[in-house]
């Protein structure tokens, strides 16, 4: 089966193949977490996401879970949502063992949708995924690609060097628009991992959590 974004509100692009749900497959090439970044930490227990948070990008977006459509593809969110995130709930939760999916439209036919900036982060950004427990899965990037679609290895892209690792892919459309055929002709793939997690005090409700469970200081 085939994981699919659609492209521009036109048509289904193909972006991999569908992630595996135990454990991921070696990657070759990704770098480890060093070179200045923040050090693994350790999975936490399986939650759900419900809020997508990148202040560096100024996103913040709800998450819905969503599973295969009738080709094959994972259902993204309805253009009528532009600014949602879809989960792969067929696939590791955030925040959890292996490489949970996110993906989001870059656009619609009137306008720029949640992941447009996506192509710009930053190695070193932190995001943030509150999580249905009342817990924050604290990402840190650690790598960012533009794949061409004739180029995917979903191998690589879903892929870890330590299977063990929480991570994080966010995926949306990249390259130029092909009119021809409506569709992009790469995507942009942000690769990060589990640095910290924190847990929301009760009766905050789902705003940033104030205490976290690592002493890592968050870069800016």
């Amino acid at each position: 089966m085939a994981l699919w974004l659609l492209s521009n509100g036109n048509t289904g692009e193909p972006i991999a193949a569908a992630p595996k749900t135990g454990e991921v497959a070696t990657a070759a090439g990704r770098p480890p977490a060093h070179n200045g970044l923040p050090p693994a930490h350790e999975p936490l227990p399986g939650a759900g996401p419900q809020r997508l948070v990148i202040k560096a990008m100024g996103l913040r977006a709800p998450i819905e879970g969503h599973g295969l459509d009738p080709l094959g593809g994972v259902e993204a969110p309805p253009y009528e949502r532009p600014n949602a995130v879809a989960w792969y709930q067929d696939g590791p939760q955030p925040g959890s063992s292996g490489a949970a999916v996110l993906v989001g439209h870059v656009d619609t036919k009137k306008s720029p949708a949640v992941f447009y900036e996506l192509s710009n982060i930053k190695r070193g950004v932190k995001i943030d995924v509150m999580r249905t427990d009342g817990s924050t899965a604290e990402f840190t990037v650690e790598n960012v690609e533009v794949v061409a679609n004739d180029q995917f290895d979903a191998d690589k892209v879903y892929g870890s060097p330590d299977a063990k690792r929480a991570e994080l892919r966010l995926i949306t459309c990249g390259g130029d628009y092909d009119r021809a055929h409506r569709q992009y002709t790469a995507n942009v793939v942000v690769s990060a991992y589990l640095t910290g997690a924190a847990q929301v005090p009760p009766g905050t409700g789902t705003g940033f959590a104030a205490q976290r469970s690592d002493e890592t200081e968050e870069a800016t």
